[in-house]
């Protein structure tokens, strides 16, 4: 154990024993005798109460995401920037405050399983705001170039602040122990009798068992290497970056640039940005150019891409109907409408729930109103409105969201192997309604941000052995054709999966089904 990390008690001791006898330091007590004091305490060695009491704002943001997450079953990304604002951090403690948060929730499986070892109770009993203090601590001991004595001062600040004194004692004990081994030292200990390969690798690298299984699942399916599983589980727990786009005809990047951003390597009109706050970009705030995974970008562009063999002489698509079925909240929406406003088409954004719908009209506001519509309804119901209408139509299908494992950290914990029944006849149902909207020699396109075969391929294949009008048109040859590199190596069989760790994308699936004329 580092000196930083031991006892209160002991290093009490070691200063009283390396004061020497000057009597530069002592005082006499009550009874007129002369007693001996440190001159300078370190800050471990305090006394309880002359520790930090005050929460620092940047933990403070941390530990609201967890307890917003916990408690109200929120979402970190949106919790996030507002607790920012809120506490006016500058760019580095924000950038600290995100690490923190981000970090504790990617890692909440193994900082479980570290926690267990070192609390005298099941995790369960524990009350859920000390927990979600002592997965903050654990992250800052564990996993960031946080000096130990500060993780240990600073989060029982924080708890002894927002909590009480009484389960800062708790925690402060509880995160000594923590303390004492590193973070590879814990998973070897944890993982030593474990001859489970998916149960070990669900410990070390954060991901429920059923997860972790499902993604060895998927690798397979979609013509990888099952070998990739290591690659891919740490691909999630990295931070990603953020993607913006450029609303093409209506943005450009040149603020994002100027502000440090460095131009996207798989897409036009992308870039990557990691200079803060991006809701600071006037161009952001202008709807012209958007936060948007490059995944995204690319299946939104290969079915805008595609040539249906119908352009005029001029090469635009006038008169071209475009439906987004699945549109909030709006981002794969504001794309498409762009490109619809470049290509003289029109398109209609379809979204099921009121308040998401407006989100939709939001994003879309960049786009001239004439080039789209929004529908407030039941997508499975589309075809009873629009019978064969459209030429291009996007299922963005609501699935479980397995491919966005790492911008979504919280989902692994909260979505549970029935969700993916449960998911599968909503995603069949909205698209067999699709293709039945779609034209003759119109395309569907069917994308999911899961790489799960029941979310993907297996929905393809049960809609297409009850038509015999459907046929596959090449995906990864689409992507490839929208792409910078022009040669992403997602297809297989038809179909094309984008992967977080070959791509730096989200886990994006891509089926593009074409209604023969």
């Amino acid at each position: 154990m580092t000196p930083q990390n031991s006892t209160p008690q002991n290093q009490n001791s070691s200063a009283k024993a390396s004061q020497g006898s000057s009597g530069s330091n002592k005082e006499r007590n009550e009874k007129g005798r002369e007693r001996s004091r440190p001159a300078v305490r370190s800050r471990t060695a305090q006394a309880p109460g002359q520790r930090t009491r005050a929460a620092d704002p940047a933990r403070l943001v941390a530990f609201e995401v967890l307890r917003a997450v916990s408690e109200d079953d929120a979402y970190a990304n949106l919790v996030l920037p507002k607790s920012i604002r809120k506490h006016q951090l500058d760019k580095r403690d924000a950038g600290f405050a995100t690490e923190l948060a981000y970090g504790a929730l990617r890692g909440q499986g193994t900082y479980d399983a570290v926690l267990a070892k070192c609390v005298d109770r099941p995790l369960d009993k524990l009350d859920p705001a000390v927990l979600d203090a002592l997965r903050i601590g654990a992250h800052q001991l564990l996993a960031m170039r946080v000096p130990p004595h500060a993780a240990l001062d600073q989060t029982v600040g924080l708890a002894r602040a927002v909590i009480g004194a009484g389960p800062s004692a708790l925690i402060n004990a509880v995160l000594r122990k923590v303390a004492a081994r590193d973070l590879d030292t814990w998973v070897a200990e944890l993982t030593r009798d474990e001859t489970d390969a998916t149960r070990r690798a669900a410990i070390e690298h954060s991901h429920p068992e059923w997860i972790v299984r499902a993604l060895r699942q998927s690798l397979v399916a979609h013509g990888r290497s099952v070998d990739e599983i290591t690659e891919l589980l740490k691909a999630d727990n990295d931070a990603p970056v953020v993607n913006l786009v450029a609303l093409p005809g209506l943005g450009n990047l040149d603020e994002a640039r100027a502000a440090g951003a460095v131009d996207g390597e798989l897409v036009v009109d992308s870039a990557l940005y990691s200079a803060g706050d991006v809701g600071r970009l006037d161009s952001v705030r202008a709807g012209t150019t958007r936060v948007q995974d490059a995944g995204s970008q690319l299946v939104a562009r290969a079915l805008a891409g595609l040539d249906l063999g119908d352009r005029t002489a001029d090469g635009s698509r006038d008169g071209e109907q475009w439906l987004d079925l699945c549109a909030g909240p709006g981002g794969k929406a504001a794309l498409l409408a762009a490109l619809a406003n470049e290509q003289g088409a029109v398109l209609l954004a379809n979204e099921p729930a009121a308040h998401r719908a407006k989100l939709v009209r939001q994003a879309l506001e960049a786009v001239p109103g004439e080039v789209w519509d929004v529908r407030t309804g039941d997508g499975r119901s589309i075809a009873e409105q629009y019978p064969d209408t459209f030429d291009r139509i996007l299922v963005d299908a609501p699935c479980t969201g397995l491919g966005a494992l790492r911008r979504r950290p919280e989902s692994r914990w909260r979505r549970k192997p029935s969700d993916v029944g449960e998911l599968g006849a909503l995603q069949r149902d909205l698209l067999t309604a699709a293709v039945d909207a779609v034209k003759a020699g119109g395309v569907v396109a069917y994308v999911t941000c899961s790489p799960h075969p029941a979310e993907t391929t297996a929905v393809v294949t049960d809609v297409l052995r009850l038509r015999n009008d459907l046929e596959l048109l090449d995906a990864g040859a689409a992507l490839d054709a929208v792409s910078l590199t022009g040669n992403l190596g997602a297809g297989h069989e038809s179909t094309a999966q984008l992967w977080p760790h070959i791509h730096a994308t989200d886990a994006m699936f891509l089926a593009l089904i074409r209604r023969k004329p």
